[in-house]
């Protein structure tokens, strides 16, 4: 991306399509004056940070629009620059008049992500914070939503500069005798940053471990429907979405590859996958669907065993079973509105078992309380005030790891404490790139080109 710090630029910061109101943001040096200019009126008359009612003229004086405006000076807006933003109606012809005749002004269009971006480079906020913004406009589900707004809170760069000031300190000691080998200091003890330095790997393998759930919670949770033909998988699928989303049929075989849908069981995304029946087939097509099913089964975070309690168990299968030994599982008794087979049990004893008739609807509300008690049993959930890192921070806390266990090496070697310590300030570095001590600006264009434009 290829930006510059005195361009003026300008985006619909609301969605496309009618609405009551729309705004279009504008954030750079030049947008006090296009302010006054579209307004017809002097700078001075444009009060900061205020809401105030004004009619937009465009280049050839026509009104477009009676909107409300708030003009922010600099250091005192989102971007940390002069910001204005224009509160028009809600049509997209109006959104476009506006946006092309600021463009004629002398502004540039927005690339994605601009907004925030000039936010960080400004120093209105760490990268850790930044991204949360978009993460804050994609949350699908309560937790996620949690995280993204304790991350933009600044949770994980305070959490990062805590642990950075302790490699400090213990960076500190060992250079002491390094900088001053001829001043009274006590003789060299390398058992206290040995000490020091074990803690702070083991919080920074804690820390890197949330990322597994950090995930779960921003991409969903994978929930396999599994089961033999006819077993009630697809009905199940529909009664949990809310609609017809899968085929239902009295013919075996129906469902040949995965369906997947996104829904809420209470404060979780789950991405619910119907597949096909496992069973004994010669049909080569069958046997592909059986193929992907097993795939599927062993990537789940949660696996559903949809067994019909009207007839005899079927076998499952040893390659399912020992997948779903290790997968939290709930097994799922359908059709209990018709009579149960005497022959039927559960051939997951370790597994809780719930009674359903996904077709008439009975038992739906204790299954989705009893898949979010699985979630939260068979998932490590951390506490609620725990610090969440993505995959990315926990990219750079791995290399800040590998660091710290090399110093820690070095000094159990009793090698020179310049090498231990060169070794900590390369850990720091890496820990910097979570929260934006970095001058990679390909980096920057690879994390900000995933945002909306007018973010």
């Amino acid at each position: 991306m290829t930006t510059s710090p005195e361009d003026t630029i300008v985006a619909p910061a609301t969605a496309d399509g009618e609405a009551a109101l729309a705004i279009v943001r504008v954030s750079g040096p030049a947008a006090l004056d296009l302010t006054a200019a579209a307004l017809d009126r002097p700078t001075e008359k444009i009060v900061p940070r205020r809401a105030s009612l004004g009619s937009y003229k465009d280049g050839a004086n026509q009104a477009l629009d009676q909107l409300v405006y708030i003009f922010y000076p600099d250091k005192q807006s989102f971007t940390g620059e002069p910001m204005v933003e224009w509160m028009c109606h809600g049509n997209p012809l109006i959104v476009q008049k506006i946006v092309e005749d600021l463009i004629q002004r002398g502004c540039r269009l927005a690339e994605p992500g601009e907004f925030t971006r000039r936010a960080f480079l400004n120093g209105r906020m760490d990268l850790s914070q930044a991204e949360a913004v978009s993460d804050l406009i994609r949350a699908r589900s309560d937790k996620a939503l949690d995280a993204a707004r304790r991350q933009l809170e600044g949770t994980v760069g305070n959490k990062i500069n805590q642990l950075i000031a302790k490699i400090l300190t213990t960076t500190a000691q060992l250079e002491a005798y390094i900088d001053f080998p001829e001043e009274d200091l006590p003789p060299e003890d390398q058992e206290g940053p040995r000490k020091n330095l074990r803690d702070i790997d083991e919080e920074l393998q804690n820390l890197s471990a949330t990322r597994h759930y950090r995930n779960l919670l921003t991409e969903g949770i994978r929930t396999v429907i599994l089961g033999a033909p006819n077993a009630g998988k697809s009905s199940l699928l529909n009664a949990l979405v809310g609609e017809d989303r899968a085929i239902v049929s009295n013919l075996p075989g129906t469902t040949r590859d995965y369906i997947v849908e996104r829904i809420l069981i209470g404060p979780y995304l789950l991405n619910i996958m119907d597949t096909a029946g496992i069973h004994t087939t010669e049909s080569e097509i069958e046997l592909i669907g059986i193929q992907h099913t097993m795939e599927q089964a062993k990537k789940a975070d949660l696996c559903l065993l949809v067994l019909d309690h009207s007839a005899p168990n079927p076998t499952v299968p040893a390659e399912l079973k020992s997948v779903l030994d290790q997968t939290p599982s709930i097994v799922i008794e359908n059709k209990c509105d018709l009579a149960r087979d005497s022959s039927f049990q559960n051939p997951l004893p370790q597994s809780p078992c719930i009674a359903v008739s996904a077709l008439k609807g009975q038992g739906m509300d204790a299954l989705r309380q009893q898949i979010q008690e699985q979630v939260e049993k068979g998932i490590a959930v951390p506490h609620p005030d725990a610090v969440l890192v993505s995959a990315r921070h926990a990219q750079a806390l791995d290399l800040a790891r590998s660091h710290i266990e090399s110093s820690l090496s070095l000094l159990s070697a009793d090698e020179p404490a310049e090498l231990a310590a060169q070794e900590l300030h390369l850990a720091i570095d890496a820990m910097g790139q979570v929260i934006g001590k970095i001058d990679n600006e390909s980096m920057l264009d690879e994390l900000f080109r995933s945002f909306c434009i007018g973010k």
